[in-house]
């Protein structure tokens, strides 16, 4: 059996008329008529009965012409499917993200994706910032939303968003209460929560940055922003964090702004903003549909 047997015998049953079924598919009686008897051969049954008066539908023909149809629309659907994939409109992508980064840009690009991108399927990690690249490199991960520094050797990237860095205190806490942007010797005598030098190693250079030549109090090292945060919340510190952590509605802290928003100008290539997220995927040859992912995260930054 083959499609084009199929597609001639559906024609035949729809048309009921050798001749007209035959000017449909430009082709002329004789193979049209030897690809339904061909068909018939394959099926092991009488599919139409023809006669001087014109051609019926056999009983197995009315139900044979149900499973035609059928098979014609999954040829049909498979073909639409590979085109799809093969232009990256549809597909499958694993996506790594941080906590934060799934407050402050997760949520919009899942949404932009469900719009522009629907036949997409999103598989969700979480994960920090250095576990999304040993899940890229190990092809767990296809794209990651994530902290430098990167291997450049094994990523691309492309910075999806910029943000200040802000300090994080209790409710109440004086430094909020003094009404304009903080410096580092505001914090002198505060115990701070810092970031672990290797798993949090983002953070940490950032607070390092921050404080230049003080020599802030650290009680505490933490691996997530989240976890600093929860920390201000029970009274163990001050912490600084980007200022998209205030989306994650921690209980009984504020947000206070950092001097310069917590940048460098000598370092920082926006130093208003010196808290960057990036895109990050394999170097080298991409899939289709990562490609189209791709095109939509950097129409968000």
């Amino acid at each position: 059996m083959t499609l084009d047997q199929v597609r001639c015998f559906v024609a035949v049953a729809e048309e009921l008329h050798f001749g007209r079924a035959a000017e449909r598919l430009s082709m002329t009686q004789p193979p049209l008529s030897r690809q339904i008897q061909r068909l018939e051969r394959s099926v092991g049954a009488r599919l139409l009965d023809r006669d001087n008066r014109g051609v019926a539908l056999t009983g197995a023909g009315v139900a044979f012409l149900d499973e035609a149809y059928r098979m014609l629309s999954l040829v049909e659907g498979a073909g639409d499917l590979a085109r799809r994939v093969d232009a990256g409109a549809a597909g499958v992508v694993r996506l790594g993200f941080t906590a934060v980064s799934a407050i402050s840009v997760l949520g919009p690009l899942l949404r932009r994706l469900s719009t522009e991108l629907p036949d997409v399927e999103v598989i969700l990690s979480e994960r920090v910032s250095s576990a999304q690249e040993d899940g890229i490199r190990r092809g767990e991960l296809d794209v990651g939303l994530a902290r430098p520094p990167f291997d450049t050797d094994l990523l691309d990237s492309q910075v999806v968003l910029r943000e200040p860095l802000m300090a994080v205190v209790p409710t109440g806490h004086r430094l909020a209460g003094l009404g304009r942007p903080l410096v580092p010797s505001d914090l002198e005598g505060e115990g701070v929560i810092g970031y672990h030098p290797q798993q949090s190693r983002y953070f940490h250079e950032l607070l390092v940055r921050f404080f230049g030549a003080s020599q802030p109090r650290v009680d505490q090292r933490v691996h997530q922003v989240l976890t600093a945060m929860l920390l201000v919340s029970a009274g163990r510190g001050i912490a600084l964090a980007p200022a998209s952590a205030g989306s994650l509605g921690v209980a009984g802290v504020e947000l206070v702004g950092l001097d310069h928003g917590g940048g460098d100008d000598r370092v920082d290539a926006d130093p208003e903003r010196p808290v960057e997220l990036y895109a990050v995927w394999r170097r080298g040859t991409v899939s289709p549909v990562v490609r189209r992912v791709l095109r939509v995260v950097g129409a968000m930054s």
